[in-house]
């Protein structure tokens, strides 16, 4: 099973603020420590949002919204994804995982876990996803 820790952005992480070296040391201990565990699959910091875009969708069209984004508790600072044989697993990582402010204000991490292939019914388009080299998946 895996999971996604979402690490919610804040003014400062939207001001492009960067991590104290306390704050980044404490992060990369805790990520080593899930390595050495063999759960860590990815991890990383999302620039501001006023350096990225929002695609929106309006039936057919699309048009594209240029950052900065003024709602912080909707957005996403950086992400860990992991992998662990179940949701107990996941709860006691994420329980320990280190608090993502600089000053240790208060915040909230969100965790959700991702669907894998073999969730869905065996559609023949789930064939073909399950072909994509990629999610660490080999071509067929």
């Amino acid at each position: 099973m895996r999971y996604m820790i979402l690490v919610k952005a804040n003014a400062e992480s939207e001001a492009g603020v960067m991590p104290t070296e306390e704050l980044a040391a404490e992060m990369a201990t805790f990520h080593e420590e899930m390595a050495r565990a063999g759960v860590l699959v990815d991890a990383s910091g999302l620039q501001a949002t006023s350096k990225g875009w929002r695609v929106e969708m309006r039936g057919d069209q699309r048009s594209i919204v240029d950052g900065p984004f003024a709602e912080t508790k909707e957005l996403i600072a950086g992400y860990t994804i992991i992998k662990v044989k179940d949701e107990q697993e996941a709860r006691d990582w994420t329980r320990r995982f280190p608090n993502p402010t600089l000053h240790g204000t208060d915040c909230h991490i969100e965790v959700r876990r991702v669907f894998e292939l073999e969730d869905f019914e065996p559609l023949e388009s789930i064939k073909r996803f399950k072909a994509i080299p990629g999610n660490g998946r080999p071509a067929v």
